[in-house]
């Protein structure tokens, strides 16, 4: 577990740094909106979008710097998505990666914004990429963002939205959760493949792999909002039952959802084995997910 911890912590200042040089400096005009951008997306985030990214393209071969730019492009779309959905016209926090969110220091309207350029910004940042030969740069293009739109990620939340005091099934819940965290991950992992020319079996390898993961990831998320403190998540704790969402803890109770997390992690790593040793850092990656307290 401290190996892991020190490995996470080695990718997330090499994305840091990596994101520095991509976004727009504090002090360029207007200098509002670059310091909300900078605030929210320095803000201590884990970054595991894009080190699942990195770590789908170094399983399969690929050098760092073919996947870097990708990998910083989610997480932009990562960050966008979290300073929208902080709004009080969406789950309404005040409290994001341990600091106040950004629309309670820079406004509302500033705070749309900053997320509206750092959504434009990820694409601009994935499209310094170079083509390969199985994967045309128009399709990497297509990958973010259909992952980042209305059918995916945002179908997602407008779901987690309208669903909201309502008894659901597990199918729908599902469904949410697979739009709202998974398609990102899985798009993380497919993006970081095909940096790497993976042949279309490792492709699909990669992506059920990206599929499990990102419902696992969720499940544990719902968990640890009942189970922990804000200190120690950063953000509001309990919000999922004030709010009254749909969570696999409320569905399954908490020993029931612990039981799915751990099946979903296990069908994850099931997808890679064939990967064989180059997938093993996926495998400890889905383990220290499963387990985490935060």
């Amino acid at each position: 577990m401290i190996e892991m911890e020190k490995f996470l912590e080695q990718r997330r200042r090499q994305v840091d740094a990596a994101l520095e040089k991509f976004l727009p400096k504090a002090k360029s005009s207007p200098v509002t909106l670059h310091e909300a951008m900078r605030y929210s997306m320095f803000a201590g985030g884990k970054r595991l979008r894009p080190i699942l990214c990195l770590e789908a393209a170094s399983a399969l071969g690929a050098n760092d710097s073919e996947a870097l730019p990708l990998a910083c492009a989610l997480e932009m779309v990562h960050t966008y998505s979290l300073i929208h959905d902080d709004l009080p016209a969406m789950d309404n926090d005040d409290f994001r990666r341990g600091r106040p969110t950004c629309h309670k220091v820079y406004g509302e309207a500033i705070a749309i914004l900053a997320g509206d350029a750092l959504l434009t910004l990820a694409f601009e940042t994935a499209a310094r990429v170079r083509s390969w030969p199985r994967y045309k740069h128009d399709q990497i293009i297509t990958e973010l963002a259909v992952a980042s739109g209305s059918r995916q990620l945002i179908a997602g939340q407008v779901s987690d939205l309208e669903n909201e005091a309502k008894e659901i099934d597990a199918r729908t819940l599902r469904s949410i959760h697979e739009r709202k965290t998974g398609a990102l991950f899985t798009t993380s992992l497919r993006l970081g493949a095909m940096a790497a020319n993976a042949t279309p079996a490792k492709l699909e390898a990669i992506t059920k792999f990206g599929r499990a993961l990102g419902l696992a990831f969720q499940i544990v998320d719902d968990i640890l909002d009942v189970t922990q403190t804000s200190e120690k998540l950063g953000k509001s704790a309990g919000k999922d039952i004030k709010a009254q969402k749909a969570t696999y803890p409320a569905l399954l109770g908490i020993d029931g959802a612990k039981k799915a997390a751990a099946l979903w992690t296990s069908r994850a790593q099931a997808a890679v084995k064939s990967l064989g040793s180059g997938a093993k850092r996926l495998l400890d990656l889905a383990d220290h997910m499963l387990h985490r307290e935060h």
